[in-house]
């Protein structure tokens, strides 16, 4: 059973937008688009960047490079988990050598 896809009104820099969604993610694109407007607002009031449009796409990188950043640092936590397991495993074993002796 596949999602219904509704729409949604979402505000970024004063003006409205129509956007689709799929059911049950209403809450997730309003906060989505509530971030997107308060990195935008952000660059915007620094005052470095001139034009929406440029404003919009460094928003944008910021937000991108965040949620990369986050997810490489995911990974690396999943890799010292995975090694953490291994030692534990190579510790257990040595014990029971151990104890067998």
């Amino acid at each position: 059973m596949s999602s219904k896809p509704s729409s949604v009104n979402i505000r970024i820099l004063d003006k409205e937008y129509t956007v689709a969604c799929p059911e049950g993610e209403e809450m997730s694109l309003l906060a989505s688009a509530d971030l997107l407007n308060k990195k935008i607002l952000d660059i915007k009031n620094r005052g470095s960047i001139l034009g929406s449009e440029r404003i919009a796409v460094m928003a944008a990188l910021n937000l991108a490079h965040e949620c990369i950043t986050t997810n490489s640092a995911s990974s690396n936590l999943s890799d010292v988990d995975q090694r953490i397991h291994s030692l534990k495993e190579k510790i257990n074993s040595a014990l029971g050598q151990i104890e067998l002796k």
